[in-house]
């Protein structure tokens, strides 16, 4: 059952596996992509609450609707209404302007402008809080700028620079866009490439498995582990071509940049590979049951991108999300990626991230283990 001719046959009788192999990680990858090729968030919208209804407190709410980031589209008459409203996920964040807005900013006392949003929108929360910081400053510095030219005796460029006599410029390093589809999209697929590896040598070991009757001996013969490598090996052709393509299509096709050698990034892949495979074969050969080992598979795979680093800190996880996150081959191969189009790190730099995969050399072992003694088990059942 290991020959090309058998594996042909094994596919067209599987449509599930035949699926997974081709058509499904495509779909997915689009899938996302497509979700956020628009690339940057723009026109958020949020909610007003004007306690003040002056043309200072309108002004304000120009300066949030300036912003691309930021769209007034709400305004309510009280807080509880505005929070209603962005329970109900109807606005990302509203903003309470005081009442008597203009007059403290006459009297100079520093009135309170204030921002809810919902933090559990990570990334959006992140965005709405600097845009609503970056429009206030822009608010403050006109309104400092207009009572120094009232003093009289000074021209624009003197009264900006003694409202706001330190200018800041801020410039995003390695994505000079801010592109959420080159930040998001770059490491949600391999994720998703990595979780069709896993559960794809679970349902090619499956399927060779049940066209021999579900016999071990006759399947895997006298020679188990070599089998079982060659026959996945047939297999690792076509993950590491999906893993090509879709560098080639970040990289060259959606033209994002990339300042290292992405051979580089394609001989992680291969770790990546032959890494997810071993999981994959561990947790079928455990179980003997593709129900079960499909299960394990998607517990084991399922917090991949949360656990990636790349929208949260590694620093900042918890011992038993860092291990978790040791555990999974495609941790290590997204620091080899973000090493290579970020950052254009040396061969020998990079390849410090995959020594941590030598790990797998374990798990390969309890496998060794476990298929001799399934097999001899079978034998003298």
């Amino acid at each position: 059952m290991n020959n090309p001719r058998s594996q042909l046959e094994i596919l067209k009788q599987d449509k599930w596996l035949t699926a997974c192999l081709t058509w499904i990680p495509i779909v997915l990858a689009v899938t996302i992509w497509a979700i956020f090729s628009q690339g940057i968030a723009r026109d958020l919208p949020i909610g007003v609450v004007d306690l003040s209804h002056s043309r200072a407190s309108r002004s304000l709410i120009n300066h949030f609707n300036a912003s691309p980031t930021l769209n007034v589209t709400e305004y309510y008459a009280d807080s509880l209404n505005a929070k209603n409203a962005l329970v109900e996920s109807e606005v990302y964040a509203y903003v309470v302007i005081p009442k008597d807005f203009d007059k403290q900013l006459t009297k100079q006392t520093l009135p309170q402008v204030t921002t809810f949003y919902n933090s559990q929108y990570i990334l959006i929360g992140r965005l709405i809080s600097s845009a609503v910081v970056q429009s206030t400053g822009y608010f403050n510095a006109s309104i400092e700028t207009g009572k120094q030219l009232a003093k009289g005796n000074q021209v624009l460029n003197a009264a900006m620079g003694k409202a706001v006599p330190i200018r800041t410029q801020i410039t995003p390093l390695f994505n000079l866009n801010t592109n959420y589809a080159q930040f998001l999209v770059s490491a949600i697929v391999p994720a998703i490439w990595q979780i069709g590896i896993v559960v794809g040598t679970i349902m090619i070991l499956a399927a060779n498995h049940r066209a021999t009757n579900h016999s071990l001996q006759q399947w895997l013969g006298e020679r188990p582990v070599t089998t079982v490598a060659t026959l996945l090996s047939r297999y690792f052709v076509v993950f590491a071509l999906q893993g090509v393509l879709f560098l080639i299509w970040f990289y060259h096709w959606l033209d994002w940049p990339q300042h290292g050698a992405l051979w580089i990034v394609a001989l992680a892949q291969w770790f990546t590979i032959i890494a997810c495979m071993i999981m994959g074969s561990l947790f079928y050969f455990i179980t003997l049951d593709p129900a079960r080992a499909l299960s394990f598979a998607g517990a084991y795979t399922a917090p991949s991108f949360a656990f990636m680093g790349i929208t949260f800190p590694v620093t900042d996880m918890g011992f038993l999300a860092q291990a978790w996150r040791n555990l999974l081959p495609v941790s290590h191969y997204i620091e080899v990626q973000v090493a290579q189009t970020s950052y254009g790190l040396t061969f020998a730099q990079t390849m410090t991230h995959l020594i941590p995969m030598f790990g797998y050399l374990i798990p390969l072992a309890v496998i060794t283990l476990i298929i001799k003694k399934q097999t001899h088990k079978e034998q003298f059942a």
